[in-house]
């Protein structure tokens, strides 16, 4: 089986060209993930044929359970079909089919010609059963964002939430996030109760009113050198608080990703996405 290791700000994942929709990709993405047996990667991608894009995405988590949504998964899913020669349409962008439905991308040039992904992520959503959140742990904290507190190993979080495609819960912090305990606290907040399917959560802190640094611990994986959805969650909820302007540079372990909101409509990412190398799975 081929297949190709890719990485957008050090998110890396496991690519693979297919349309066999009948092979247990929950247990192949369990064993080809592991670090120490297998490949090694947050994720495993399939791109697969689609009767309503030029491609169908599926991304299943290290620990065999299918993501909704993953902005780093998708950016390097376009730059392998944009590298292997296929062609953009006549708006100049791919369109892609997820299960949060259809979502485009294009390519940006920089000003020193370098290249970044640019997708288009969706309009965040804040409704509790969307989340989703058991019905009475949150409250609005302005507009319609939803906020909750949590008690962890004796400390007090109170949290936003937001759901890009996939849930997200964030906790800002005036303190170094480098010295934030994530290990501990991570996985007691993505698995607590209130949370009927888990949820992904960041700890960021505002630099300036353009930039956010952030960690993340993933469901399904743990904490991450990066994370698409995670950062235009982190924009989003900074954007609604004031904290930052419509445009947001997210700085995160592996590297930077760039969120843009005007605050109604879709959420767009851009970052770098680049191929590692290419191998073959013994099946």
């Amino acid at each position: 089986m081929e297949f190709i290791k890719m990485q957008g700000a050090g998110n890396d994942f496991i690519l693979i060209e297919t349309a066999d929709m009948e092979f247990d990709w929950t247990a192949a993405s369990k064993v080809m993930c592991d670090r120490h047996y297998g490949i090694g990667a947050d994720g495993l991608l399939l791109l697969m044929p689609s009767d309503i894009a030029d491609f169908k995405m599926r991304i299943f988590n290290a620990d065999g359970s299918e993501s909704e949504m993953c902005g780093n998964g998708l950016r390097c899913m376009v730059k392998y079909y944009l590298d292997r020669g296929s062609k953009a349409g006549k708006t100049g962008k791919i369109r892609v089919e997820t299960i949060t439905g259809i979502r485009e991308a294009k390519r940006l040039v920089n000003k020193d010609e370098s290249f970044e992904i640019q997708v288009s992520m969706g309009k965040p959503v804040f409704d509790e059963d969307d989340i989703p959140v058991q019905s009475g742990q949150c409250e609005v904290d302005i507009k319609q964002l939803l906020a909750c507190n949590i008690a962890v190993a004796g400390n007090d979080f109170r949290l936003n939430l937001v759901s890009m495609g996939n849930p997200h819960t964030i906790y800002f912090t005036d303190n170094q996030i480098t010295d934030f305990p994530l290990s501990d606290i991570g996985p007691e907040i993505t698995g607590n109760e209130i949370f009927p399917e888990g949820i992904n959560f960041e700890v960021a802190r505002v630099l300036d009113r353009n930039n956010i640094e952030a960690r993340v611990w993933e469901r399904g994986v743990g904490e991450t050198l990066a994370c698409g959805s995670g950062a235009c969650a982190i924009a989003v909820t900074a954007i609604m608080h004031d904290y930052t302007g419509n445009k947001v540079t997210v700085r995160l372990p592996g590297g930077i990703l760039k969120a843009e909101w005007d605050g109604l409509g879709e959420v767009y990412l851009s970052g770098p996405a680049k191929k590692v190398y290419t191998g073959i799975w013994e099946v």
